[in-house]
């Protein structure tokens, strides 16, 4: 029995001995964009347990090799690590193909300060997530304020929203996470329904770039890239909590993601924020608060090859309405003008009454994505949101707690494009987008609707073009086509039919003459073509860059412009649009010098921007109208003319020692109505931020700044003045709407310093102080300033725990 054994081991043992290892694996490592060879991977040979390199062709060989599975693990500087499994039946050939822009498989790649750039001549701006976090408890607007040639338009202290070189509101694009939000920007006091802790990154575009966003961005457009999970088997997170002291607010955000080195990924984000009233160095400014949720997730896969994603993301904002400015007509604004001071001032209270503003925010969105080797990357995209804005007034009997304007607008996108990136110095990326809106206006608000029931469909396509020469220039390029359809069903009331002259001029739009007594039906339709055009040219010369910018971009006007029609009580006046509008056509010419050293670096930007049929709103020749027993209102209505915008940016950077810097940055601007030959209304005055920085990483990473804003009294406005008779005295006054607040100065501080709690886990804590001194001051570019100051002094307390 043993012996036969014995004869059947040496019998394996032989035929083991006697196996063919001399089979030859040739193998090839090419870039997946270009496929240029990648040289001096390290190919790891598991089996064998032994690693090699692949020359300077990107080739390599493994000799004597047994029939088998084998497996090889290929690493690279900017490669993600691949493993490759190879069946070797014989000598083997096999080409094998890297991601050699590992920083591409994320939108954005962020290490220490660096980040990619998504522009290359036109002028933009990068806000990253330190900065960001610094504002958590803010607006989208006050971070982008920081950006030298950015303002705001503010309602109140809680409804802010961003203006470029003077142009803001549609104007003005926002792209969440690829998709571009649709949460009725047109409205003055429509602020982006946006939470800014669920950002990683804040970027500002312009020129050939942004028309791959949008032709109709004359403004520019605003991309915010969400928190991205890392490309690794990892699990982070960070809490944030804050505390101000001016509207004793708190805001609490935390966020969790989870990725796998499979290329697996999944994350969630939340942000709860409660203000009470907010104060002014005098008095406080009554229902001020604000009740904020906002959470968001998204999970999906992502290596180089293909990658998926889907997003969800919700915000419910509700926001109180200052109550002084809810006036009962003419008379009180003018009370309100004169006595310089609320008509109401009440105790602190964190309560949120009549008026306010809710708006409920949901955005979905899928997106696949194929690289396909020499060629590019092509990439789809679905989106929905569900925009829901209710404006709440004082109201009685029946209607008490029923909104006085409820909107819901639904807007469905799908959109696709190929990125030709195989050449490395040529990038071409084509796409076409389109959307379908549809809104709903609730007959059940009792109220004369503002804004009617529209459908809305735009389709757009576009090309983008970067060339790198040999002469050390960069070019860019764009050309883009849109077309816009909007159909409307809106009723009028007769007599502003007749008064504005459509009756004689839109007849044949008219559906229904009696849809109810005094009122007609009518169906407007508009059909828009728009061309956008851009072109742009870099220099670099030592430590000089030259760069010039021109576009041309056109924007249909949106339905806020067209049918406005009625009385808009969260902003305490009449609106009336105008079916005469046509579409904005800006020829815009924008240059940037820069100059750095290892201590200094300036900046400057100077641009022109010339807009025909330039739609903007403005008080009625009449002034006020009185509507019935509700009173006398301003009256305000949209008017369209010839524009020329023009201005210079400043930044200056000095690094005054290893630990001690210096910023400045200042914006110029001034906006002329060539039509009427007077200044454009709501244009940002001269405005200057010094900024003196301490940082010393040795002490915990401390860093202590002061900074000093400035803001010039604009001089450059249109006189809009008028002169009302007072009913009970008979008395004529002047009602003066249009002369500007004085000039103001504020000083902020801010400190910051990092411990470490435990091996991987750090804590930050954060000390600042807005408006130092305290000042009494009035915005120009709030629309609320008629009724009370700014905000006053505010301590602000941050505690950031990454884990």
């Amino acid at each position: 029995m043993f012996r036969y054994i014995g004869l059947l081991s040496l019998a394996i043992t032989s035929l083991s001995f006697s196996q063919d290892c001399n089979f030859t694996l040739l193998g090839e490592l090419s870039d997946f964009h270009d496929g240029t060879p990648i040289v001096s991977a390290t190919i790891y040979i598991k089996e064998n347990d032994r690693y090699i390199t692949s020359d300077f062709d990107g080739k390599f060989k493994i000799e004597n090799l047994c029939k088998g599975p084998l497996t090889l693990t290929i690493s690279h500087i900017a490669c993600e690590t691949k493993t490759v499994y190879v069946n070797i039946t014989g000598d083997t050939f096999k080409a094998i193909t890297l991601e050699h822009h590992i920083e591409e498989l994320g939108e954005v790649s962020v290490t220490g300060n660096s980040t990619k750039q998504e522009t290359n001549t036109a002028q933009k701006a990068v806000i990253e997530v330190n900065e960001i976090e610094a504002f958590s408890s803010g607006s989208l607007a006050d971070i982008t304020r920081t950006i030298s040639g950015v303002s705001t338009l503010n309602t109140g202290n809680n409804i802010v929203k961003p203006i470029i070189h003077g142009l803001h509101s549609s104007r003005v694009i926002t792209m969440q996470n690829g998709v571009r939000m649709q949460d009725q920007e047109w409205g003055l006091e429509h602020a982006p329904t946006v939470d800014v802790n669920a950002l990683q990154e804040i970027t500002l575009v312009k020129g050939a770039s942004a028309l791959a966003y949008s032709g109709d961005a004359i403004g520019g457009a605003i991309v915010l890239r969400p928190i991205k999970a890392y490309n690794r088997d990892t699990l982070v997170g960070k809490t944030i909590a804050v505390y101000d002291s001016n509207n004793r607010g708190y805001t609490v955000s935390s966020s969790l993601f989870k990725s796998y080195k499979e290329g697996w990924f999944f994350g969630g984000q939340g942000t709860y924020r409660r203000f009470g009233d907010s104060k002014a160095p005098d008095y406080v400014l009554s229902n001020t608060g604000l009740d904020f949720k906002a959470f968001s997730l998204q999970s999906g896969y992502r290596s180089f090859e293909e990658s998926f994603n889907v997003y969800y993301s919700y915000v419910d904002n509700e926001i109180g309405i200052l109550s002084s400015a809810h006036i009962g007509g003419i008379d009180q604004f003018i009370e309100s003008i004169e006595s310089g001071q609320p008509s109401t001032i009440q105790g602190f209270t964190y309560d949120i009454k009549d008026p306010r503003q809710r708006i409920r925010h949901h955005l979905v969105k899928a997106e696949y994505e194929r690289r396909f080797s020499n060629l590019g990357k092509l990439s789809i995209q679905y989106d929905y949101q569900s925009n829901q804005r209710q404006e709440f007034d004082r109201r009685r009997g029946d209607f008490r707690g029923v909104p006085s304007i409820d909107l819901l607008l639904q807007t469905h996108g799908l959109q696709t494009k190929f990125l030709f990136d195989s050449n490395s110095n040529v990038k071409v990326q084509a796409g076409i987008q389109s959307q379908y809106q549809d809104n709903f206006a609730d007959p059940a608000t009792g109220v004369f609707r503002l804004i009617p029931d529209f459908q809305r469909f735009d389709i757009g396509t576009f090309v983008t073009s970067e060339w790198k020469l040999d002469n050390g220039y960069l070019l860019e390029g764009a050309i883009r086509y849109d077309f816009n359809h909007i159909d409307a069903q809106k009723i009028y009331r007769e007599f502003r039919w007749e008064e504005r002259g459509y009756d004689q001029d839109f007849a044949d739009i008219v559906v229904d003459e009696n849809i109810a007594p005094g009122q007609l039906l009518t169906n407007p339709v508009y059909d828009f073509h728009n061309i956008s055009v851009a072109i742009g040219a870099k220099k670099r010369i030592d430590k000089h860059e030259f760069a010039l910018n021109y576009s041309l971009s056109n924007r249909a006007p949106n339905p806020s412009e067209l049918f406005s029609d009625g009385l808009h009580q969260s902003v305490a006046r009449i609106e009336v649009g105008n079916l005469r509008l046509g579409k904005e056509t800006a020829n815009q010419l924008s240059a940037t010098y820069t100059y750095q050293n290892s201590r200094f670096k300036v900046l400057v930007e100077p641009y022109i921007n010339r807009i025909d049929n330039y739609i903007f709103i403005a008080p009625t020749e009449l002034g006020i109208r009185i509507i019935g027993q509700a009173g006398a209102f301003l009256e305000y209505e949209f008017l369209g003319t010839d524009a020329l915008i023009y201005g210079v940016d400043l930044n200056l950077d000095y690094l005054l020692s290893e630990r001690l810097s210096i910023k400045n940055s200042t914006a110029f601007i001034i906006g002329e109505d060539l039509k009427n030959n007077e200044a454009l209304i709501d244009m940002p005055p001269l405005n200057t931020r010094t900024t003196i920085q301490y940082q010393n990483k040795e002490w915990n990473s401390l860093a202590v700044g002061l900074t000093s804003d400035f803001f010039a009294m604009q001089n450059n406005f249109p006189n809009y003045n008028f002169l009302y008779t007072v009913p009970s005295t008979g008395e004529e006054v002047l009602v003066d709407v249009s002369t500007p607040p004085q000039a103001y100065h504020l000083l902020h501080f801010n400190s910051s310093i990092e411990t470490k709690l435990f091996k991987k886990n750090t804590l930050e804590i954060g000390f600042s102080i807005q408006n130092i001194l305290n000042t009494s001051y009035r915005n120009y570019l709030n629309r609320l300033r008629f009724f009370a100051d700014e905000v006053g002094r505010n301590f602000q307390v941050q505690l950031k725990f990454n884990y």
